[in-house]
């Protein structure tokens, strides 16, 4: 608690600095035109300290974040115009207050460049693979991507013709596009490299995963991954493993990726988590004497339409494979009619339809999904071999996955995010892979080829089902309890529904028991210029996607929610805190340049205006210009620190 107070404060301190450069600019450049500076506040509230230099009335206020300049004249003197004041902010030529007006957000925007190139020399940040790589981790099965064709490995360029920067662009792209978005990319297949570009038109939609619907997706869920087992180096081999964990004699080693699992490649944990949850049996299959893989609908008996004498087979076969602990209905088949062999004969149809669509979805995730095809021989059920039916019922009956894992090389420290890149699809011996995938549930299995390695099956398990210390245990129901009186305290019928389909779908769901996977850690050092002009583009389009309403501004950060940003990045490290400093002081001094009166860029409007016709304004005119702004700037900073707080609310609870 102490030390995140620290961070807080320092926080602060950091946001203070860039309001109180901003406000020196104002003085610097008044005192330069010979404006009369009345008084300069070094922090906000009640002054603790007063003295007074050159004329000007220095103040050390209690709260030291930021500060203030008073210029003659801006607050105007009853019975007087602005401009009658000696020396005031109004009594000098247009060009004098421009140049006050402007150098404030020249200096955040000055200060900006400098930060970045400090964070630049400094050797740039330390960030995750997957924050960066163009290549794509997982894609929502329900979306028009996946029904076009793109899949986890895919390349993606573009987001409506702007380069794509990093897996920020996943979220922010489809909140501010419109109502359609382009995506393009490049297809990519892994074993012969070949890339085959596409250009895709969808529209955006709510996030699966997201309670709020204003939280927008195109369809790609994450970035790219590398899926790396890292236990701390103390940990012995038991100890890196929970009690019961599927993974404990799987033979995986520290410095392990998972690369491949039941006929797949792994691009990211999002994949690994589905691949580990999808309950479909993998297959060896025989067809025209070459072995290929399938992945097939693991059912229970009774959803399907099938004749007595076939229900009769599934009892013989029950029987010999010493099932009679379940009840027939309830057995694990696979929906086709075998002969006693393990040859498919014919499909079974399902007595519901939506079950068949849900077993055979109109776009299979890959090859491998495609239906069976009469003559089709089984050979192996997750990886074990069978020669009989009865075999393929007793496999039928538990889930196994079939994991190659490769030891990582020794990678060089600060390694550059496009290196690792480049890297992501080269580092696997894609012949050395097929060699050991191809030999799996046949009678000459292959374990280990160079630095790859078929680990044991294992069979994944529900979190509920660990083996957990009583303490441990009554945690998780306490947990799970407090999340369900949660979201029933939720008014939105189907914001609670959504949100007990997500709590629900986290309890049953599978894992591996495998604490310790890492993404790979990278060197991110653009220069200077092109990280400027990167967070400048941000900008605006944020700001365009808010004038077009595309974007609500309730997603926008006010005075706590930045205050959260960069404490929790100075907690990261001091360079993330740098950024987001360069990052504030630049949006700082670009929004203070739009032409709304109560801003710098508003007095430069009105400077302008004065130039350009000759006519100066009047005090009464630039009242109703600037009191109606200020009254909206200050209900859009409460509206925006109520949904800060909120936020955190809804974190915490």
């Amino acid at each position: 608690m102490f030390v995140t107070l620290i961070y807080i404060l320092l926080a602060m301190l950091g946001l203070g600095i860039l309001i109180f450069i901003h406000e020196l600019g104002h003085y610097y450049m008044a005192r330069r035109v010979g404006m009369k500076v009345e008084a300069f506040g070094i922090g906000f509230g009640k002054p603790i300290c007063t003295w007074e230099r050159d004329g000007v009335k220095w103040h050390l206020c209690w709260l030291p974040f930021g500060g203030y300049v008073k210029i003659a004249g801006m607050e105007g003197e009853e019975g007087r115009e602005p401009h009658e004041i000696p020396n005031g902010f109004f009594g000098k030529r247009p060009i004098d207050r421009i140049k006050v007006a402007f150098t404030g957000p020249f200096v955040n925007i000055v200060a900006a460049f400098l930060l970045f190139t400090l964070l630049w020399a400094a050797g740039g940040r330390e960030k995750k693979f997957s924050e960066l790589t163009d290549h794509i981790g997982w894609v929502d099965p329900h979306s028009e991507l996946f029904q076009k064709g793109l899949r986890p490995g895919d390349v993606i360029t573009m987001y409506d013709g702007k380069t794509f920067e990093g897996a920020k662009d996943h979220l922010y792209a489809p909140m501010v596009g419109g109502n359609e978005i382009d995506v393009q990319g490049y297809h990519i297949d892994y074993q012969t490299n070949q890339k085959i570009p596409y250009t895709y038109q969808v529209r955006p939609y709510p996030h699966p995963t997201a309670l709020d619907k204003g939280i927008l997706t195109a369809g790609i869920l994450s970035s790219a991954s590398y899926v790396i087992y890292q236990p701390p180096a103390s940990t012995s081999p038991q100890s890196a493993f929970p009690e019961g964990s599927p993974m404990l004699e799987s033979g995986i080693q520290p410095g392990d990726r998972i690369i491949w699992i039941d006929g797949e490649l792994i691009h990211s944990l999002n994949q690994l988590s589905q691949s580990i949850n999808d309950h479909r049996a993998f297959l060896t299959i025989e067809r025209d004497h070459q072995h290929i893989f399938a992945r097939v609908p693991r059912v229970h008996l009774q959803e399907l339409k099938v004749d007595p004498l076939t229900k009769d087979e599934f009892v013989d076969w029950q029987y010999e494979a010493q099932l009679t602990n379940i009840k027939t209905a309830n057995l694990l088949v696979i929906p086709y009619n075998l002969n006693s062999n393990g040859v498919v004969e014919s499909e079974l149809k399902f007595i519901d339809k939506d079950k068949h669509a849900e077993a055979f979805p109109a776009y299979p995730f890959s090859a491998i999904e495609q239906p069976l095809q009469p003559g089709d021989k089984i050979i192996a059920v997750d990886g074990t071999p069978i020669k009989y039916a009865y075999q393929l019922l007793f496999q039928l009956q538990a889930h196994r996955i079939n994991m190659i894992v490769e030891k990582t090389k020794s990678l060089p420290q600060h390694m550059t995010w496009k290196q690792a890149d480049v890297d992501y699809n080269k580092e696997i011996n894609w012949p050395n892979l097929h060699k050991i995938a191809s030999a799996i549930g046949t009678p000459t299995p292959v374990e280990s080829v160079d630095s790859l390695r078929l680990l044991k099956p294992v069979t994944p398990k529900i979190r509920s089902d660990f083996i957990m210390a009583p303490e441990k245990q009554a945690a998780f129901k306490t947990e799970i309890l407090e999340q369900r009186k949660e979201i029933e305290s939720i008014e939105d019928p189907e914001k609670k529904n959504h949100a007990l389909q997500i709590l629900d779908q986290r309890e049953k769901q599978l894992a591996l028991g495998l604490p310790d996977i890492h993404d790979l850690q990278v060197s991110y050092n653009p220069p200077p210029t092109e990280l400027f002009l990167s967070v400048v583009n941000e900008i605006w389009r944020t700001l365009s996607a808010l004038v077009t309403g595309y974007l609500s501004p309730k997603w926008m950060s006010g005075p706590i929610g930045i205050v959260q940003v960069v404490q929790e990045n100075w907690m990261i490290s001091i360079k993330e805190a740098l950024f987001w400093l360069g990052a504030i002081s630049l949006n700082l001094g670009m929004l203070n340049l739009l032409p709304i009166p109560v801003l710098d860029g508003g007095h430069i409007c009105m400077s302008l205006y004065e130039m350009v016709t000759g006519k100066r304004i009047k005090a009464k005119t630039m009242e109703k210009l600037i009191i109606p702004f200020a009254v909206l700037l200050i209900g859009f900073f409460i509206f925006l620190t109520y949904n800060d707080i909120l936020r955190i609310f809804n974190h915490m609870f």
